[in-house]
């Protein structure tokens, strides 16, 4: 792959609208009424072509393009094909089937786990929810399955992998105030994929190889019919997180406690690990994936998870936690200046790099640091 590949083209040349329709064997793109716009998607990073260089040539990993003879399947999966890579060619892209589950915890604890340099913007999270539990604050769980990424104008395809990691998000990472990144400081991720592993370290992620139940899906279904089960065990320590959810029907016709607009708004702010870079995943949420018969399910159940990060190496359970199971389209820009994704507003709405007035911003930035001088 040679390393003087050009640049993907502009924000303004993304900008589209489109749908994705199903059929048995194809995936379709067209125009209809259920349409997405990009906006503001910065150009891909040279650093990444880079890195899936030095990746390939460093473990001898041949990539051949969508459709190639030379492709063998290891994992036979239940996703949908991967329906942007012709469309968006100069960009990662691929399907992501995911459990997202909220763990509430307390703002002290928060604030002990999140890097002191970073504030956390409260009032950009109680925008999307109003009624959540005063002096707590929102971790996110994301248990996951990437499958059919690609890299189509340059004959990438990388092999389907499973990660499962606890995300911080809000932060104010560049220190304005307002403009909202997720952490995500640790991984277990699939141990056969050398390019995940090395792809997420190369962030400053702290990543474990790991094993996962089921191991080509993003859940498994138990006897009951309703109860979904997902487990990553690390390879290399006692390290591990289960997701065992019960589904509660259709996400727009439950109880559950989190919005959509919520998952949207976290899964596609800018995140870091160590703060070198950023990774910049915007994931589709309107498209015929996440639709119809393919609608999000709302889930309840437990998490139980043995981490070093967040629980000192004990083990712990939580139990009555809601979350949302979706498989979104995405399209990636990896290893971008973190500066660069100030204000961000890739997902459009209330909480999203919440902007200040005047006579808030510069009290805002005072609490975030005077919070900071208390750790």
């Amino acid at each position: 792959m040679p390393l003087d590949m050009p640049r993907s083209p502009s924000a303004t040349s993304y900008t589209r609208e489109m749908s994705l329709r199903w059929t048995s064997t194809t995936t379709q793109i067209h125009r209809s009424k259920m349409s997405f716009q990009i906006s503001s998607l910065p150009t891909i990073s040279a650093v990444f072509l880079l890195v899936l260089s030095s990746l390939f040539l460093t473990l001898g990993k041949t990539a051949p393009a969508h459709g190639s003879s030379t492709i063998t399947a290891i994992c036979s999966s239940h996703d949908h094909p991967n329906p942007l890579a012709e469309s968006f060619p100069n960009s990662a892209t691929g399907v992501l089937n995911a459990t997202l589950a909220i763990i509430p915890i307390s703002l002290e604890l928060a604030r002990r786990l999140v890097p002191p340099q970073y504030g956390i913007l409260e009032k950009a999270y109680r925008a999307l929810l109003p009624n959540f539990p005063e002096g707590m604050y929102p971790v996110m769980v994301q248990a996951a399955h990437d499958h059919d990424v690609q890299f189509r104008a340059y004959g990438i395809r990388i092999d389907d992998f499973s990660r499962v990691g606890f995300e911080f998000p809000f932060l104010d990472f560049i220190g304005d105030g307002y403009s909202s990144f997720r952490w995500a400081p640790a991984q277990l991720i699939s141990a056969d994929n050398d390019i995940a592993l090395e792809g997420s370290r190369a962030y400053g992620t702290i990543v474990s190889p790991a094993e996962y139940e089921p191991q080509c899906d993003a859940y498994s279904a138990l006897p009951d019919g309703v109860t979904t089960y997902f487990k990553g065990t690390s390879l290399t320590s006692s390290e591990f997180i289960e997701v065992e959810m019960k589904r509660l029907g259709s996400f727009a016709s439950s109880e559950n406690p989190y919005p959509l607009e919520l998952f949207k708004n976290i899964t596609n702010q800018p995140t870091f690990a160590n703060g070198t870079s950023c990774d910049n995943m915007i994931r589709l949420f309107n498209t015929t994936m996440s639709t119809g018969d393919h609608a999000p399910n709302a889930v309840q159940g437990k998490v139980r998870a043995k981490t070093s990060f967040l629980l000192g190496g004990s083990e712990k359970e939580w139990n009555d936690v809601f979350g949302i199971q979706i498989a979104t389209p995405f399209i990636e820009n990896n290893y971008l200046d973190c500066g660069s994704m100030r204000g961000y507003s890739g997902t459009g709405g209330p909480g999203d790099s919440y902007f200040p007035t005047n006579e808030e911003e510069e009290r805002l930035v005072d609490d975030n640091h005077s919070s900071n001088d208390d750790l």
